[in-house]
């Protein structure tokens, strides 16, 4: 048998990754999708009216050899690639679209489904059934079953280029980036970073055949890690021109006429499905109203952020003695922090190890509130040498799942940060979660630690908070599993996570000076807690101009759309109408780069952050009041949101959570942007 196929029989269903090669992953695909398709066409062609068991739950339930191969090869793609594995997820953009297109546009089957979405008050369904059925209905009519065959025509050919060309923007992207790299000559020019960095940057170097010299890789955002600690104004520059125009030079890896055809192709596919913009389309299947309201939302935080923005400005120029560049904010910004802290932050790294902080803080805040125990297995193994497992067991002694960890940089993984879930759970499946997190820390030459900075820090317990959302799904079916939540509510749990990251309680535990053992000074973490607790207007403004962005592309109508030629010309002109326009403040994303939109899931969904942030800035102040870090509000935590996943209405279990409707004051109060 394929490898790829066969059932698993390592813990958990874990992939034994080490008998899978390249060359397996087209032929498991290709027999996956035809018994995908063998299992449908007889759900379809059963004599017996449908009922709820014989079609919505069997079409939930069929084509799990598609989702344990898809479940392989698509975690792998993003945080190692290579030529082949490029090749294949191109090839597959095209052949998995049009396979679900062909199930989502089968007549019989769609018959069956809308028969009952019409009886569904008639059949006595439980929520989570109800929310399947009318999933599955709505999914089908928006992939264009209830279109004339001429309308399904076009949905198939624009899915198809669509899927084509996203894959294409994720590749180039990469390519693009590691490109871009800025090569260093001399050791004087990287004063201000680590002696880790250094040492990382000069082995980037020699791997690329540059002996003796720095290469500083760039990372996904506009606003480069290492623009905060450089100390020379014009390297500084180097590497911010080097992130601004990635995709934009004109050369092989150019984005812009990818952009564009992106952008008509979405805006054509809502207008046949009777939306008026792509944004009305994506947004009627999240939490937030429409695309109104979202917008409400951003242009009343923007007026605020730039408002606060113009004093932060005023502060970093009078504090450099100067004008500043764009290159120079967020150095700036770190100098502030300094001259403002009682005490050396510089030093704060020196007590944030990788692994003390996975065990002592991560591990030991799941612990705390949800009862949830990790236990590192050596003998499982990744798909690369960098990936660690664990073992979940909860406070029963029950084995829940694996966590696996891969967290440093490599020029095969794309930039950024997230969670994948490489088998989901569901009892109706009898399968048990695994779930990875993928971070971009710099690797240590051996023997040396891996410190983390506060930023890396908050990543980590973000990201580990999509790990909890799967690790505690408890649903019965694998479609409403874990983080298969509206797009708008996913960045909630994780967020949540992230107020332990500093708590006094779980920074006392992991915060453990790297050479020595010794505890963190009060004081020092006392600073480092104010530190972290004061937002940046820069942070704000950069994440509003991309969320704008992202809403200004998706709300052109298709004629809207066509008339658009010019890339930047059309960026500059959202930012200036949303007031967001800064010569010193880039968007955390330009057009030319912005994956999340472009390569990823989140078009017309990156203003979900801030959304979720209301949810999350609410439910840091739920477990505050009920006594912070606690077994019982861990409890009651998972079992509102961690547990249910796409099973009940998310934003109806959050009220019943914190009894009430939430409000945008304490995100408003956290993010500086309240009126005094």
């Amino acid at each position: 048998m394929n490898p790829v196929l066969a059932q698993s029989e390592l813990p958990h269903g874990l992939p034994d990754f080490a008998s899978i090669s390249d060359d397996d992953f087209l032929p498991a695909f290709t027999e996956a999708m035809a018994t995908h398709l063998a299992e449908v066409e007889q759900i379809a062609a059963d004599p017996g009216p449908a009922t709820f068991a014989n079609t919505a739950e069997a079409l939930e339930l069929c084509g799990r050899d598609l989702a344990r191969v898809s479940g392989v090869f698509f975690n792998l793609v993003g945080p190692d690639t290579n030529p082949k594995r490029n090749e294949i997820a191109q090839h597959l953009s095209t052949a998995l679209t049009d396979h679900f297109n062909t199930i989502a546009m089968n007549p019989e089957l769609f018959a069956r489904i809308s028969s009952l979405h019409e009886r569904a008050d008639e059949l006595g369904l439980s929520e989570p059934q109800r929310r399947l059925l009318d999933k599955q209905y709505r999914s089908a009519v928006r992939s264009g079953a209830g279109l004339a065959p001429d309308g399904q025509a076009q949905m198939r050919e624009i899915s198809s280029r669509l899927a084509y060309l996203t894959t294409t923007f994720s590749q180039l992207l990469l390519d693009d980036t590691n490109d871009s790299a800025v090569l260093v000559d001399d050791v004087a020019e990287v004063d201000g970073l680590s002696a880790a960095e250094i040492a990382a940057a000069a082995r980037a170097a020699t791997e690329a055949g540059h002996d003796g010299k720095h290469l500083l890789a760039l990372q996904l955002p506009t606003s480069q890690s290492v623009l905060a600690s450089l100390a020379d104004p014009a390297l500084r520059q180097r590497i911010l021109d080097a992130s601004v125009r990635r995709c934009l030079r004109g050369n092989d890896f150019d984005t812009r006429d990818i952009v564009l055809e992106i952008v008509r192709l979405r805006a054509r596919r809502a207008e046949l499905l009777g939306y008026r913009t792509h944004a009305d389309y994506v947004i009627a299947e999240e939490t937030a109203p429409g695309p109104d309201a979202v917008d409400k939302l951003l242009t009343e935080l923007a007026a605020s952020a730039m408002r606060a923005g113009s004093s932060e400005l005023a502060r970093l120029s009078e504090l450099a003695g100067g004008a500043l560049g764009p290159a120079d904010v967020t150095y700036w910004l770190a100098q502030e922090r300094k001259a403002n802290a009682s005490v050396d932050l510089s030093a704060f790294t020196d007590y944030c190890e990788l692994d003390r902080v996975l065990n002592d803080g991560v591990f030991y805040a799941a612990g705390v509130l949800y009862g949830l125990r990790f236990s590192p297995r050596p003998d499982l193994h990744g798909y690369h040498p960098d990936v660690r497992a664990w073992e979940v067991h909860d406070d029963a002694g029950t084995s829940v799942g694996l966590y696996l960890g891969d967290f440093y940089a490599r020029p095969s993984k794309r930039g950024g940060a997230w969670m994948n879930s490489i088998v989901d759970q569901s009892a109706a499946l009898r399968s048990t979660p695994v779930i990875v997190n993928v971070l971009n820390l710099t690797k240590p030459d051996a023997g040396e630690p891996c410190l983390l900075s506060t930023d890396q820090l908050t990543t980590l317990f973000h990201e580990f908070g999509h790990t909890l959302h799967g690790l505690l799904s408890s649903v019965e079916y694998p479609s409403q599993s874990g983080t298969s939540v509206p797009r708008d509510f996913v960045e909630f749990p994780s967020q949540v996570n992230e107020m332990w990251v500093l708590h006094s309680d779980v920074l006392a535990h992991y915060a453990r000076h790297h050479g020595t053992g010794e505890p963190i000074p009060v004081e020092l973490a006392q600073a480092a807690r104010e530190a972290a607790n004061t937002e940046t207007a820069h942070g704000t403004i950069e994440y509003l101009a991309a969320a704008v962005l992202d809403l200004a592309w998706h709300r052109l109508s298709t004629q809207e759309a066509e008339a658009v030629t010019d890339v930047e010309a059309f960026e500059r002109g959202a930012l200036v109408k949303a007031g967001l326009a800064s010569d010193l403040i880039p968007p955390r994303y330009r057009t030319a780069y912005f994956n999340h939109i472009f390569g990823g899931g989140y078009s017309a969904g990156y203003y979900s952050y801030i959304w979720s942030e209301i949810l999350d800035a609410e439910t840091e102040q739920w477990f505050l009041a009920e006594g912070g870090l606690s077994r019982e509000n861990g409890r009651r935590f998972v079992e509102s949101t961690l547990s249910r996943g796409d099973s009940v209405d998310p934003l109806v279990a959050h009220r019943e959570l914190i009894g009430r409707t939430p409000s945008v004051d304490p995100l408003l109060r956290r993010r500086g942007l309240a009126v005094v």
